[in-house]
């Protein structure tokens, strides 16, 4: 059986298929263009990561090497003297050092990942930045309808990572996803923009329920 034949019997039967969709544009990963560009450009992502051919491979790396979940790394970023869009325009060079991190993100969206190796990072016991680069993957490329569904089992996760490169900004999973829900900003760069219509649902759901949680 093929693949699409196999999502079709699972859409008939009910069951969401394990090939996930791709929402936005399918190239950049719906990424700002900058980081996209460092990340391309970068000898990690083009000799290291090039080698790592399998879903497991990836995992692993992000094990080892993954500290945080900033775009770049502390320090790296040159923007003094810049001023307004300019340093959109200037390209690589008004950039910085782009993170290991977004690396292994693009990397994963190169693989194409299938919904059961999505599950899989969300549930990975192992180390909570192969998680939370599991529930960015989804920020980025899932349509906006389906964050909710992706995200709502996991707003009460108490388990904790510093997500601030250095170290300094300790959150937990579900504050993270939280923020993923509501905030478009992410240290330096932006998330994809949800639309009002979608985002209009997601407010009084995540406004209901943190008034349960205070009840409680």
């Amino acid at each position: 059986m093929s693949m699409e034949e196999d999502a079709e019997v699972h859409t008939k039967t009910g069951k969401k298929s394990n090939v996930l969709p791709l929402w936005g544009n399918e190239r950049t990963m719906n990424m700002n263009n900058l980081i996209l560009t460092n990340i391309q450009a970068s000898h990690y992502f083009k000799m290291n990561l090039y080698e790592l051919k399998t879903y497991h491979e990836v995992v692993d790396e992000i094990y080892y090497k993954v500290s945080h979940l900033e775009p770049w790394e502390k320090g790296s970023r040159k923007t003094a003297g810049q001023t307004g869009m300019c340093g959109g325009v200037r390209g690589v060079g008004a950039g910085g050092i782009v993170s290991t991190a977004y690396c292994l993100l693009y990397k994963l969206f190169t693989l194409k990942l299938t919904r059961k190796q999505l599950n899989g990072l969300l549930t990975h016991p192992d180390s909570p930045f192969i998680r939370g680069l599991g529930f960015m993957y989804i920020r980025y490329t899932q349509p906006p309808a389906d964050l909710w569904d992706w995200y709502d089992e996991f707003l009460e996760d108490e388990e904790e990572l510093d997500v601030k490169a250095g170290g300094g900004q300790v959150m937990t999973i579900g504050n993270m996803l939280r923020h993923f829900l509501t905030k478009l900003e992410w240290f330096s760069t932006l998330f994809p923009r949800i639309p009002v219509p979608i985002q209009v649902i997601i407010e009084p759901r995540h406004s209901t329920e943190r008034q349960t949680l205070l009840q409680d």
